[in-house]
């Protein structure tokens, strides 16, 4: 198990270069104090509380390889303690965990896919034209039990996802569309409750696939996307994807394809095989991302 003396050294390994409050405040002053330092963090509040989720979450990697894994060598553990004192050190360390996690992540895909026939996972839902129309004729149904059930979770309240409430909600029952100028935002329930985090990565893949890619069955060709219309990563938003527009209010030919082809036929199956852990996609899709 990893001593208090080598939990401490992470401590100030990893945080040693963040801000820290005087010695010597009343309360109300500490918290005035750290308001300010997150509003004043380069990038905002959202990029200061995303930081110290990461710096966090390296704490947790490195006292477990401490406990299990490499690091229970004191040489190794004094070098990456070294390493973890610097942006480019957390940098390199952090890249080294996720190449680490996608090896592992793609060898358990491999032996399951070895396992039985490859398939096309069937789509995750399937849309209901009447709520299609109602976010095609610009009628947001306002926040629902999904919206409330996804504002409720601790990680979106720490983050401070929704301190802003956004121009409009409309709520599916597969999950909400956050709608915001500029665009909109999708919130998928099956998701979420999986963990957003590890499926930003694959969303943007299952878009890429298609929207740049014949389909694997290849009877056909992903729909082709309306001018001006990107897309984005989700995790700004800690949602499941971003949709952006160059123009606001949308074109309503633009609203349209997000109701009538995204919704209706490209995100059931763009989730389905973002959840599918035996999905893989092809490498070229991925190295777009």
């Amino acid at each position: 198990m990893a001593s208090d003396l080598d939990t401490v050294r992470v401590l100030r390994a990893l945080f040693n270069d963040m801000p820290r409050a005087p010695q010597g405040l009343s309360h109300d002053a500490t918290m005035d104090w750290i308001r300010r330092s997150m509003t004043d963090f380069p990038g905002g509040e959202l990029a200061y509380t995303i930081e110290h989720i990461t710096r966090n979450s390296l704490l947790d990697i490195v006292l477990r390889l401490r406990e299990d894994g490499y690091l229970k060598d004191d040489q190794a553990f004094d070098q990456a303690v070294k390493q973890l004192e610097t942006p480019e050190g957390r940098k390199t360390f952090a890249d080294w965990c996720i190449n680490a996690q996608k090896s592992v992540d793609a060898t358990a895909r491999l032996l399951n896919r070895a396992k039985r026939a490859w398939h096309e996972p069937a789509p995750l839902f399937i849309a209901d034209p009447a709520a299609v129309r109602r976010f095609i004729d610009g009628r947001p149904t306002g926040p629902g039990a999904l919206f409330a059930e996804y504002v409720m979770r601790d990680d979106v309240r720490e983050i401070g996802v929704f301190e802003t409430e956004p121009e409009a909600i409309h709520e599916f029952d597969w999950g909400f569309i956050a709608e915001e100028p500029g665009g909109w935002n999708i919130y998928v329930a099956e998701i979420w409750r999986r963990g957003s985090v590890g499926h930003f990565d694959r969303m943007l893949g299952a878009w890429r696939l298609e929207t740049t890619h014949a389909l694997p069955r290849g009877e056909r060709r992903a729909p082709h996307v309306p001018p001006g219309l990107t897309e984005d990563m989700g995790i700004t938003r800690f949602c499941a994807l971003s949709l952006q527009t160059q123009t606001w209010p949308a074109d309503p030919a633009v609203r349209r394809w997000v109701g009538e082809v995204f919704i209706t036929h490209m995100l059931p199956v763009m989730a389905a095989r973002a959840l599918d852990e035996n999905y893989n996609f092809p490498a070229q899709v991925m190295e777009l991302n």
